[in-house]
């Protein structure tokens, strides 16, 4: 760890505690009486170390889709992102989404992001090659779907910073949108895994 990332380790709890509030603090639910026009299954994923991914495998658990960088206020998500993955092992998946499209703050190669989350935060769920997550032209797939209504059928809101949540339910449909300053271990993202 750099000492930039010590300093935020330990600066983690207290970002928190300031940033519930604003863009960072949102939290949207799916309507109930819509569904998805394009589905997520058809969708893959390229990881970090050179495998992929079909979302069309990960039908009836649910998948949390977590944009990522290793220099943020907010890294120390990684260590709560791994115990809700340990508590919920057997019917949910995280995917982290490594990008640097904020402030720089994920500036790495895959394979130095892919150990840093290993080494650092004791990371074992997925972790996808570093790639744009925000709307530009060459906006990863799966973050297009995500905020893209004419395809997830309801949500165009793109991550406003790293560590933005998208939960996905079982069958594969956008159920929930969670801010950066949303801890993984929040109850409203917790009860719609656990339901």
């Amino acid at each position: 760890m750099t000492l930039k990332q010590i300093l935020l380790k330990r600066l983690y709890p207290t970002i928190m505690k300031f940033s519930q509030k604003g863009e960072k603090g949102k939290v949207f639910l799916k309507p109930t009486a819509v569904s998805a026009i394009i589905h997520s299954g058809s969708l893959q994923i390229d990881l970090s170390n050179g495998g992929l991914l079909q979302l069309k495998e990960l039908i009836g658990k649910k998948v949390l889709l977590v944009n990522t960088a290793s220099d943020c206020g907010y890294t120390g998500q990684f260590e709560e992102l791994q115990q809700v993955q340990n508590l919920y092992k057997d019917s949910l998946v995280i995917v982290g989404f490594p990008a640097n499209d904020f402030l720089e703050q994920e500036k790495g190669a895959d394979s130095n992001i892919l150990n840093f989350c290993q080494v650092n935060y004791g990371v074992t769920f997925p972790i996808a090659k570093k790639s744009v997550v925000i709307k530009k032209a060459n906006q990863n797939l799966i973050f297009e779907w995500l905020s893209n209504p004419t395809k997830n059928g309801w949500n165009e809101q793109d991550p406003v910073w790293n560590f933005s949540k998208y939960l996905l339910s079982e069958t594969g449909e956008l159920i929930g949108y969670f801010g950066p300053a949303i801890s993984p271990n929040d109850k409203r993202l917790l009860d719609l895994i656990a339901n």
